[in-house]
């Protein structure tokens, strides 16, 4: 059935409100802000994050987000906390407490209980004069100055606000923790981004004599044999057990062009010298950002001594899962 009504505008609308919602945050990205990563990072406890309806299944976001970038952390509903969980919540933790409006009952009966184990609290609301906003530690802002709905009801822009800038307080954080690519990998083991984040070269390369490798001194067609044999399109070219350049079937295609005499030359006058190489111990995903960056299709894998100890190309990387 055709309908008159422009789906397509209403969307646009929501996402130009939310838009404008989130470029305001930057006016509240203050002395108030660092205070707050400040206290996060020298808790020495965990982060508890909490909220009732929308606001709570934000909460539960950012402290999902939190713990899998470095910051132990994780939600509790308000209306659970009163009925026992609050026990989840010892000294030394830091309450991150979402509500729009600032006057969320359910929040607000857990103060008296959070202040009485002298657990700091920080407020993200839309209002900073609420009571809420008023009764915290830290009260982080963020008011925008209106709700994507039209009828302006239904929490739009303002959980989408709260979302934005628990993201930046993890990062922030994150960037201050000094927390790498391994770190992430040990809390991501499972699925596809476990297999990017703990897979390393070493897990996947050819080894030993799967390994295509020619000396310099044989001849092109010596070299083509050995990149047929082995299946990877490329051959290490080798003095003695070092590394000194790498034939590949770019190489080839240029000197077909140039009608050399592929029985009778050298590899060494036509291989690829100063090649692109990396070390085992580096992850699959920053081995693949390598070739990427150097538009290769394949790496020969070197140990200290610049012996060639591996090889891969996009295809082995595409089996482990990590395209």
């Amino acid at each position: 059935m055709s309908s008159q009504f422009n789906y397509c505008q209403s969307a646009l609308n929501v996402i130009n409100t939310e838009a404008s919602a989130i470029s305001q945050l930057s006016q509240y990205i203050d002395a108030t802000f660092t205070a707050t990563c400040e206290l996060l990072i020298e808790s020495k406890g965990k982060v508890i994050v909490t909220g009732m309806g929308k606001s709570g299944h934000i909460a539960n976001k950012i402290a999902a987000t939190l713990a899998s970038t470095g910051t132990p952390a994780f939600f509790v509903h308000p209306a659970e906390a009163s009925h026992g969980d609050l026990g989840m919540i010892e000294r030394g933790d830091v309450v991150i407490a979402l509500s729009n409006s600032g006057e969320s009952d359910e929040i607000l009966a857990l103060y008296p209980v959070l202040k009485r184990l002298s657990i700091p609290i920080i407020a993200m609301t839309g209002n900073a004069n609420s009571t809420m906003a008023r009764e915290a530690k830290i009260s982080l802002c963020i008011k925008v100055d209106k709700e994507a709905c039209p009828l302006g009801l239904a929490p739009t822009s303002s959980t989408t606000a709260s979302l934005v800038m628990g993201d930046a307080i993890a990062v922030a954080l994150l960037e201050a923790k000094g927390f790498t690519a391994d770190d992430f990998a040990l809390s991501h083991p499972g699925g596809s981004l476990g297999r990017k984040l703990l897979l390393r070269i070493s897990d996947i390369m050819h080894k030993g004599n799967d390994v295509p490798s020619v000396q310099q001194t044989e001849t092109i067609s010596d070299a083509l044999l050995e990149v047929s044999r082995k299946g990877l399109g490329m051959t290490a070219v080798n003095d003695g057990t070092k590394l000194v350049g790498i034939f590949t079937d770019g190489d080839l295609r240029r000197i077909l062009d140039a009608r050399i005499d592929i029985h009778q030359t050298p590899i060494s006058e036509v291989m690829t010298q100063r090649c692109v190489t990396i070390n085992g111990h580096i992850l699959a995903a920053e081995a693949l950002a390598v070739m990427e960056n150097k538009k290769v299709n394949g790496l020969i894998v070197v140990n200290e001594q610049q012996e060639p100890v591996g090889a891969f190309n996009m295809h082995d990387l595409l089996r482990a899962g990590v395209l």
